[in-house]
């Protein structure tokens, strides 16, 4: 089983997760992030540090959100690796309080 990045990273990409993550398994989109689904060893730590309370047990992902599984399988060997954190994107705190913006996802890996 995996973990899932849904719907509420989208334009905040805060990345607590990505520092307490023991295996590395997340990936950088230009304003999200995603767990690469083999790669992820269901450890569970990066659900309680995520501001955005993004991060679901693939068993525990929303209905609503369940097209976020196979955005972690189109994307995961397209973006690139992120193991440290990052400042959050600007704009990030407001991006939080959105809903609805699964058609702002951004499918471009982040720029290095």
């Amino acid at each position: 089983m995996t973990h899932v990045v849904a719907e509420p990273c989208i334009n905040c990409k805060y990345t607590e997760c990505v520092a307490v993550c023991p295996v590395d398994c997340f990936y950088e989109g230009a304003n999200t992030l995603l767990i690469h689904p083999e790669e992820c060893i269901d450890c569970g730590a990066c659900v309680p540090v995520c501001p955005t309370s993004a991060i679901f047990s693939e068993d525990d992902l929303p209905e609503k959100w369940k097209d976020f599984l196979q955005v972690a399988e189109e994307y995961k060997d397209k973006w690139p690796n992120i193991t440290e954190k990052k400042d959050a994107l600007p704009g990030a705190d407001e991006a939080a309080k959105v809903e609805s913006k699964r058609d702002k996802l951004d499918p471009s890996p982040a720029a290095r």
